[in-house]
């Protein structure tokens, strides 16, 4: 079932299916959890969120409640819980009318059939195109977004200052010319490869993991074999045996090296930002090394809608109209700060200029895919990587792993 929310018509309609509303459902399923709001004597829609994100959806609540008659009653669970629990409850009436969660949970959530589409309208132009894209699956939106994380280049200020490099071999000579005890360091996860990060790298060459269709939506076609994931292979082998890139990095080892100023460039999150005290620290987007914008993986957070709601119209009135607002991202925001979806708000926190960093790099970048076919990537990706770096023959060694994972992903 599709839902569509324009404010100005559902509002009335949620008021007067109040009444019959309850009729109909008394209350909608929590499930375990904390109930942390009781219910009060009209219709109820039920919110799965994690501690963070409570008291933001509490208060996007209570202007829903007073306007519709409606109660909205929030169930605390562990964040690590909710797609398993998601997936498990709805089924059997047991899960909410709306949960929190992550972009890349989408492909399990619609397999199971435990999400329904919204249609955000023309709200859909407040958010930043890459957050509607990864919560589309098959052409259809299934999530309110409102948070981005992404990695990006950053820079000791120190060494070599904050203007971001112009090309890959560009950052190269700057590093080198620091006096640094290495030009660059990015984490490989020691042996075992990190294709999450060195992805904006990948795309550089013009290698998707996977072909995108015209909606944005990603298909099960591989799209890094061919000449450009072979162009992508070889760099990978000539920066290994400079030394540029070493599968001796672990995360770990990665930090410490930038923040002891033994490198001046690396590769990170947002969550690495606090390992860098006391050092001024510049983020860029991710410099191209094959010629084409370096686009790194985006995450999103949003809110789903139950396939399985009684009180869908209520529900996606709640979810679209009023978490859906500026004032209610604002407060998700303050509440627990990431990257805003919300495109004015990104721009306002932009003053900071860290923010402003990783926002730049995340507009560049695309969705990690959600297909389910993703989860057969990871281990022969990160592997065929580590390989090549560490000395293997590199076309080779990447077109292996190109055939071995088109023969996983036939069965």
């Amino acid at each position: 079932m599709r839902m569509t929310a324009p404010r100005r018509t559902l509002l009335g309609s949620a008021a007067m299916l109040a009444v019959s509303a309850l009729a109909l459902t008394g209350c909608s399923g929590g499930g375990a959890g904390d109930d942390t709001a009781a219910g009060g004597d009209g219709p109820e829609i039920v919110v799965w969120t994690d501690a963070e994100r409570e008291q933001a959806i509490g208060d996007a609540a209570k202007a829903f409640e007073e306007e519709t008659g409606a109660t909205v009653r929030l169930v605390q669970k562990n964040f690590e819980d909710l797609r398993n629990d998601f997936i498990a409850q709805v089924p059997t009436g047991e899960g909410p009318d709306i949960t929190v969660g992550a972009h890349d949970w989408l492909g399990a959530l619609v397999a199971a059939g435990v999400v329904d589409t919204i249609d955000l309208g023309d709200t859909a132009s407040n958010f930043e195109p890459v957050a509607l894209e990864a919560m589309t699956y098959d052409g259809q939106l299934y999530a309110l977004p409102y948070s981005l994380e992404t990695v990006a280049l950053v820079q000791n200020t120190a060494l070599v200052g904050a203007e971001a490099p112009a090309t890959w071999d560009d950052m190269i000579q700057r590093g080198l010319a620091s006096g640094a005890e290495r030009p660059f360091v990015i984490n490989t996860a020691g042996e075992t490869g990190d294709g999450y990060t060195m992805y904006g790298l990948q795309t550089s060459f013009g290698a998707p993991v996977f072909v995108q269709d015209a909606s944005g939506s990603y298909t099960s076609e591989v799209g890094m074999g061919g000449a450009p994931g072979e162009a992508f292979a070889q760099w990978l082998s000539t920066n290994g045996q400079a030394g540029y890139l070493s599968t001796t990095i672990d995360y770990d080892i990665n930090n410490e090296l930038f923040a002891s100023g033994k490198a001046p460039y690396t590769v990170q999150g947002p969550w690495a930002i606090s390992s860098f005290d006391g050092i001024d620290v510049a983020v860029n987007p991710i410099p191209s090394a094959g010629g084409q914008t370096a686009a790194p993986f985006v995450g999103v957070q949003g809110f789903y809608l139950s396939a399985q709601s009684k009180n869908a119209l209520l529900a996606t009135e709640f979810l679209v109209n009023y978490l859906g607002t500026e004032d209610a991202q604002r407060a998700l925001y303050e509440a627990d700060p990431r990257i805003p979806a919300y495109t004015s708000l990104g721009q306002e926190v932009a003053s900071d200029p860290i923010i402003a960093g990783f926002l730049a790099s995340a507009q560049n970048g695309v969705p990690m895919p959600s297909i389910p076919e993703m989860g057969s990537v990871w281990d022969l990706w990160n592997a065929a990587e580590a390989q090549i770096i560490s000395g293997a023959e590199p076309v080779s060694t990447w077109n292996q792993m190109i055939t071995d994972l088109q023969s996983t992903l036939a069965g």
